[in-house]
């Protein structure tokens, strides 16, 4: 007689089967700061962080995070979070910040760094969530773990996207003209991949609420993501085809596959058509009989160049994709046809976390 195992949730990554519960791009406020210029300014923030504070991003960007500060702020908050930073360190408060409106909220702030090869940070991530009254009357250790987890989760998987980035020393602090041009290469990077991760972390809580699902629809993460950089990257005359296969992998093949379809297909709307006035690309992915899949990303465009390296290794995306590719275990295959460019990879994985 067969024997069924009931199949832990795909949040128990996160140790905590309700992590994710509240999480979504315009619940959770996200920061990330730059420790490497004066002043640990702002680099990116999201949807979330406009929509809690009341500041916009053009007003932001660039400053330091004191400027939510207010009268009734507890500067012992303060220092725990002044010396957690100098320190390198993890530092979780509760404190008093002020919307642009001037009104006070209480904010439960997460802040991890995100260290380079060096162990030392190259940016910190800053996880913040506005506590109302009746948060504040529910268990404090619980609210607090749940987004714990979540800055764990964010600051591990945007570490894999900066450990891939910093081996020429990227993660030193800037000291001259050329260094400076490689962190402006590297602040390019971390505010749109974040976006992309969100995209995973909500397939992965949708996941856990279906019985009879044992991991990240693959399907359903990549249409979205190649839909979405459609609508934002996407010009008229330019046609884009999403045919992607229902297909369930785990956590970490989701995260490094979501991020290079981000990328291929960002850099096919970015350069593919260069001087046409129209085009067509295509995503396909499907699952190979022998296992693992297989992702091709065609087009007709203006085609790269024979003797050009692909994924260029001299760009920040060219150096993620490798990357996330050998993180795989892929092998990639470029075909250059009198016009355009069909990109071919195959990922030898399995399609569940999990084995009986």
């Amino acid at each position: 007689m067969e024997r069924f195992v009931e199949k832990p949730k795909l949040t128990s990554v996160l140790d905590d089967s309700q992590a994710l519960a509240g999480f979504s791009r315009l619940s959770v406020a996200m920061v990330i700061t730059n420790p490497n210029s004066d002043d640990n300014p702002i680099v990116y923030i999201n949807d979330a962080f406009e929509r809690i504070t009341g500041y916009q991003r053009s007003t932001v960007i660039g400053r330091n995070c004191r400027f939510l500060q207010g009268p009734e702020t507890d500067q012992e908050s303060v220092r725990q979070i002044r010396s957690a930073i100098e320190a390198g360190e993890d530092v979780t408060v509760d404190i008093v910040n002020y919307r642009s409106t001037g009104e006070s909220f209480m904010n439960r702030l997460l802040i991890a760094p995100i260290n380079g090869v060096n162990g030392k940070p190259v940016y910190f991530l800053g996880i913040q969530k506005e506590l109302r009254d009746e948060e504040l009357d529910r268990s404090h250790d619980e609210t607090r773990l749940h987004l714990d987890t979540v800055c764990s989760r964010v600051s591990k998987d945007l570490g894999l996207i900066v450990s891939s980035l910093v081996d020429r020393g990227e993660d030193a602090t800037p000291v001259n003209e050329e260094d400076r041009r490689k962190q402006l290469r590297m602040l390019d990077v971390l505010p749109r991949r974040l976006e992309c991760l969100q995209f995973v972390y909500e397939e992965m809580k949708l996941a856990d609420e279906q019985w009879n699902r044992d991991g990240v629809d693959l399907g359903s993460l990549l249409s979205r993501i190649s839909h979405t950089i459609a609508h934002n990257e996407g010009r008229p005359g330019v046609r884009f085809v999403s045919l992607v296969e229902p297909l369930e992998v785990n956590l970490e093949t989701a995260i490094r596959v979501a991020l290079i379809t981000f990328e291929l297909v960002s850099n096919a709307f970015q350069h593919a058509f260069d001087g046409l006035d129209q085009g067509y690309l295509e995503l396909r992915v499907n699952r190979l009989a022998a296992g693992g899949l297989r992702m091709t990303i065609a087009d007709d465009g203006v085609g790269i160049p024979a003797k050009k390296a692909f994924p260029p290794p001299d760009s920040v995306g060219g150096r993620l994709v490798s990357a996330l590719l050998e993180g795989l275990d892929a092998t990639i295959n470029v075909a250059r046809g009198a016009a355009g460019t069909v990109v071919m990879i195959d990922v030898p994985v399995g399609f569940t976390d999990y084995r009986e």
